[in-house]
């Protein structure tokens, strides 16, 4: 078939360009830079942003199906911005699927976008929208998702898929940001408690896409449809955090702060930066300290009967797999 991964150039995007390339599907991406990783694939590469229309419309002219990743990330930054790429940008990619008949949309969602900062345990896709978010990434997130799923129809059939806390070889967020605050001394634990989390590694995550967009069609069971993937193997969040400091060989983290003082300290940080303008990342913000400090934890089963999606790399695997990556 035809694809168009859009951020086709980042960590997710890649992982999945590489399958399909793999499995003889003709692919091309939409990112704002280009890699010579696509090039070597032989992939058809477009340069541009998702915010911008013609853009997008020149990169889907053709396809058949198109996996929707690009989006920006983070936990602090201008509304505007995060509005423009992840709500702008996603109506773009739907206007041109109805305008140039793409039959199939698979969209890459979070988890966030229906955390209202209490514990998230095996929840499953019933759980609701909160009514207020801390944050401008899930808030536009669920906002780009609502219109994906408005859009299913009789012509367009569209999924959205809410990986959790991706991480592997070739990560260029969760885990260098941990290494990084672990090798500067940085990094705290938040509040005794140790919840339960549940992550993705990159392989897992990358074939729920391709299981998604194979099962997609008009009228077809997923169509329409949210669905968690994981692991599977919720463990506890500081626990992860150790072990993959230890895959890149750093000591664990030793420190704690109680979690009322992070979280005033994360509002006060907000106010702060807010009336500097500052346009990098707090120390600490609100949002952090509340996925810091509850459990998220998934139940895939609705992922495993509807896509056939079953996580074939365990954590153990993951992190040896880490490991000798970062070591060369």
């Amino acid at each position: 078939m035809n694809a168009l991964v859009t951020g086709g150039g980042g960590f997710l995007g890649a992982a999945i360009v590489r399958r399909l390339v793999a499995r003889g599907d003709r692919v091309r991406g939409l990112s704002r830079g280009r890699y010579a990783e696509l090039d070597a694939l032989g992939v058809e590469q477009f340069r541009g942003d998702v915010a911008d229309a013609g853009a997008v419309d020149a990169a889907v002219v053709g396809c058949d199906v198109v996996v929707h990743v690009a989006a920006k990330a983070g936990v602090w930054g201008r509304y505007a911005d995060y509005h423009r790429a992840n709500v702008v940008g996603t109506q773009n990619v739907l206007d041109a699927c109805r305008k140039h008949g793409v039959r199939r949309l698979v969209y890459t969602s979070s988890p966030s976008v229906v955390f209202d900062g209490r514990d998230m345990e095996g929840v499953d896709e019933s759980v609701p929208y909160p009514t207020h978010y801390e944050a401008a990434y899930p808030k536009t997130k669920a906002e780009a998702e609502r219109r994906v799923l408005a859009a299913n129809g009789p012509d367009l059939a569209t999924v959205a898929l809410r990986p959790h806390l991706i991480w592997g070889p070739g990560d260029n967020h969760l885990v260098p940001r941990i290494l990084e605050r672990g090798r500067a001394g940085r990094l705290r634990r938040i509040g005794r408690a140790n919840k339960l989390v549940d992550s993705t590694y990159i392989d897992n995550a990358a074939d729920a896409h391709l299981l998604a967009a194979d099962r997609l069609s008009p009228g077809s069971p997923v169509a329409g449809k949210a669905y968690f993937v994981a692991n599977g193997e919720p463990m506890p969040l500081w626990d992860l955090v150790n072990r993959i400091l230890a895959a890149g060989g750093v000591g664990p983290v030793t420190r704690t702060v109680p979690a009322w003082l992070a979280y005033t300290a994360g509002g006060l940080l907000e106010a702060a930066y807010t009336v500097l303008r500052r346009s990098d990342e707090p120390p600490m913000t609100r949002f952090v300290v509340g996925e810091l400090t509850t459990a998220h934890w998934f139940n895939i089963t609705a992922a495993r009967r509807d896509l056939g999606y079953e996580p074939k790399i365990s954590i153990a695997e993951g992190l040896k797999r880490l490991a000798v990556w970062m070591s060369v």
